[in-house]
C-alpha cells in the first residue's frame, strides 16, 4: 500500500527565499522612511489621526509608530523594536528603526550576490561588539551629584523634541522627580521605578510655567463628607486602608427568613454593631485621615467626621502604594490588625484644592518621599499629551545616567566614530565577511546623514567633512549641531547622550536586522473570508483519496 502523502490546500500561502528578504527588507524600509522625518531638534512633527477619531500631534518615534496598523509581519516586528527601546531605556526610539532600516539595505545589494544571509549576521554580530568596544572607549563618566552637568545632559537628550522650546523646565522637573524616588540598593547602586512611583497628574489651565513637582502625592479625589470633613490637615497621621468600611454583603444572595419584625431591627443593628466596631478600631490610632480601596458607608463617614477624622474612600491601587511610599504609611488589610507603625506620619500638609472644575487633594510637604506628583499646567490637552511624552522619555534619560554614569557624544559623533573605527578594522577580516562588515561600518552614518538632512543643509559636503575628521581619529567628539548644521565639538556645545541609550540602540537595530535577514520563508495559515451564507452547515472533513493526492501537485508554486 502507498504512503499517505501530505498535501497542503489553498488556504496554507508560501513565499520563500530570496524574495522574501527582499520584502523584508522593503517593509522596513518604509517603516525608517515613515519616521526619518523626525530624527534631530529641527525634525518634523507628525499629525496622527488614532482608532477613537483623536488627533496625535507628536515627534516622538514610538508614539507615532504606537498608530500604525500594518499588515506585513516584518513591518511590525519593526514597530516591536521602537517599543523595546521605549521600555528599556526610554530614549532612541527614532534612532533605533533608522539604523535597523538603513542595516537591512545595505545587506540588500549582498543577498542580490547570493551571499548566504548567515555570512552576513556574522559579519553584523562582528560589526556589532566592535562598535560597542568603542563606544566603551570613548565614553565619559560624570558625577549624578554634580546638577548642572545632570541638567545639561537630559536637556541635550530632549533638544529633539517638541518640549526643547522651554528651556530648562521640563529636563528640571525631571531631575527633580527622579532624584526623589531614587532608592539605594547598596554597592553604590541605585534603583528609579518610574512607573509605579512617579505619576504625571495633566490638568488644563494656567501655563506651562507653572507645573512642578510635588514632594507628595497628589489625587484626583475629595474628602467624603465635605461640609463635615477638614479639607486642611498640618501634620496629618494618615492611615491607609485595603479593606471596605462598610457592611458586608452576603456571599451568594444569602437568604434569611425572618418571622418576627424585631428580627429585622436586630439584623439592622449588627450592620451598625460591626460598622462602629471597625470604625473604633481605627480610630484608637487617634488619625486625621483615613483613605481607602473600597467602599466607606454613610455610617462610618459619621463615626469618623464626629470625631473630626477626614476621610477619601475608593482610591486607585496605585495611587495608595504612592501614598504609601510618600508618607511612610503601611497599607492594612483588616482594621483589626493596625499597629502604631503603620499609621503614616511623614506627610507635612494634607489639603483639598479645587483646580478648574475638579477637586484634588495634596499630601505633601514629605520628610523623604519615595514617590512624588508632576503636575502639569497647558494650554490645552494635546499639548500636555506631548509635555508628557518628552517628560517620559526626560525622566527614562536621567534614570539611565543614574543607573550607568557614563556619557557618549550625540550629535552624530558617536555614530561616524564607530564607522571611521569599523572601516580600518575592515581591512584586518579575513574571508567573504569583509564586505558585510565593512557596509555596516557605513550604515551607521545613516543617523549623521539624516540629521544633516532634517537641518537643511548640504548633506554630501557636511558628511564629506566630517568622515575626514573621523577617518584621521582627529576628535571623536566632532558632529552636528542639529539646529544649525554647523560641525561642531559636542563637548563644546554639551551635546550628549547617555551610554546605556546608545549601547541599547546599537544592540537592538543589529540584531533585528539579522533575525529579519535569516527570515527564509513566510507561511500564512489564515483561512480566506467566506462570503456571508456560504457553506451554512458543518463542514465535513474531506479525506483525500490515493487517486486524488497523486494528481494534486504537493506544494502550490
Amino acid at each position: 500500500m502507498q504512503a499517505p502523502v501530505l498535501v497542503l490546500k489553498d488556504n496554507l500561502k508560501r513565499e520563500s527565499g530570496s524574495k522574501v528578504q527582499h520584502a523584508n527588507i522593503n517593509a522596513s524600509k518604509a517603516v525608517a522612511d515613515i519616521i526619518r522625518t523626525t530624527l534631530g531638534p529641527r525634525s518634523m512633527l507628525k499629525m496622527l489621526l488614532d482608532a477613537g477619531g483623536g488627533i496625535v500631534v507628536t515627534n516622538d518615534g514610538n508614539a507615532i509608530l504606537r498608530e500604525l496598523d500594518v499588515a506585513h509581519p516584518a513591518a511590525k516586528s519593526m514597530i516591536e523594536l521602537s517599543r523595546t527601546q521605549d521600555e528599556e531605556v526610554g530614549d532612541g526610539t527614532t534612532s533605533v528603526i533608522i539604523l535597523a532600516g538603513e542595516m537591512l539595505h545595505v545587506a540588500e545589494a549582498f543577498i542580490e550576490k547570493n551571499y548566504h544571509p548567515t555570512v552576513i549576521c556574522r559579519a553584523y554580530n562582528k560589526a556589532l561588539e566592535d562598535a560597542i568596544a568603542v563606544l566603551d572607549k570613548i565614553a565619559m563618566p560624570i558625577d549624578t551629584k554634580d546638577r548642572s552637568t545632570m541638567l545639561g545632559l537630559v536637556k541635550s537628550c530632549i533638544g529633539t523634541k517638541f518640549t526643547s522650546q522651554f528651556g530648562d523646565l521640563i529636563a528640571d522637573l525631571a531631575i527633580d522627580a527622579t532624584t526623589t524616588v531614587g532608592v539605594d540598593l547598596g554597592k553604590g547602586l541605585r534603583d528609579v521605578d518610574i512607573k509605579n512611583y512617579i505619576k504625571v497628574e495633566k490638568v488644563p489651565g494656567g501655563q506651562l510655567e507653572d507645573s512642578k513637582v510635588l514632594k507628595g502625592v497628589m489625587i484626583n479625589k475629595d474628602v467624603v463628607a465635605p461640609g463635615k470633613m477638614r479639607r486642611k490637615i498640618v501634620n496629618p497621621r494618615i492611615i491607609l486602608l485595603d479593606s471596605p468600611l462598610e457592611y458586608k454583603k452576603g456571599e451568594n444572595q444569602t437568604n434569611a427568613e425572618l418571622l418576627r419584625e424585631e428580627d429585622w431591627s436586630l439584623l439592622l443593628k449588627m450592620e451598625e454593631e460591626y460598622i462602629q466596631e471597625l470604625c473604633m478600631q481605627i480610630l484608637k490610632f487617634k488619625p486625621d485621615l483615613v483613605i481607602t480601596e473600597k467602599g466607606l458607608s454613610d455610617l462610618a463617614c459619621h463615626y469618623l467626621s464626629k470625631h473630626g477624622v477626614s476621610a477619601i474612600r475608593r482610591l486607585r491601587k496605585t495611587d495608595n502604594n504612592r501614598i504609601a511610599k510618600a508618607c511612610g504609611a503601611v497599607i492594612v488589610n483588616r482594621p483589626d490588625e493596625l499597629q502604631e507603625s503603620d499609621v503614616g506620619t511623614g506627610a507635612g500638609l494634607f489639603e483639598v484644592k479645587k483646580i478648574g472644575d475638579e477637586f484634588f487633594a495634596f499630601i505633601v510637604e514629605c520628610k523623604d518621599p519615595k514617590a512624588c506628583t508632576v503636575l502639569l499646567r497647558g494650554a490645552s490637552k494635546d499639548l500636555l499629551n506631548e509635555v508628557e511624552r518628552n517628560l517620559q522619555d526626560a525622566m527614562s534619560v536621567a534614570r539611565n545616567i543614574i543607573k550607568n554614569p557614563n556619557l557618549v557624544p550625540g550629535g552624530g559623533a558617536t555614530e561616524l566614530t564607530v564607522s571611521a573605527t569599523l572601516k580600518q578594522k575592515s581591512s584586518s577580516v579575513q574571508g567573504i565577511e569583509k564586505w558585510p562588515y565593512e557596509a555596516a561600518a557605513i550604515a551607521f552614518e545613516a543617523i549623521p546623514r539624516t540629521l544633516a538632512q532634517n537641518c537643511g543643509i548640504n548633506v554630501i559636503r557636511t558628511m564629506t567633512a566630517l568622515q575626514g575628521k573621523h577617518a584621521n581619529g582627529e576628535n571623536a567628539w566632532v558632529g552636528i549641531d542639529g539646529n544649525t548644521g554647523a560641525i561642531t565639538d559636542m563637548k563644546e556645545a554639551k551635546i550628549w547622550d547617555a551610554y546605556n541609550v546608545k549601547a541599547q540602540t546599537f544592540k537592538t537595530a543589529v540584531e533585528a536586522a539579522c533575525m529579519l535577514l535569516r527570515i527564509d520563508d513566510v507561511v500564512s495559515g489564515i483561512k480566506k473570508r467566506q462570503a456571508p451564507g456560504a457553506g451554512q452547515g458543518p463542514s465535513k472533513p474531506k479525506v483525500e483519496t490515493e487517486v486524488d493526492a497523486d494528481g494534486e501537485q504537493i506544494l502550490p508554486d
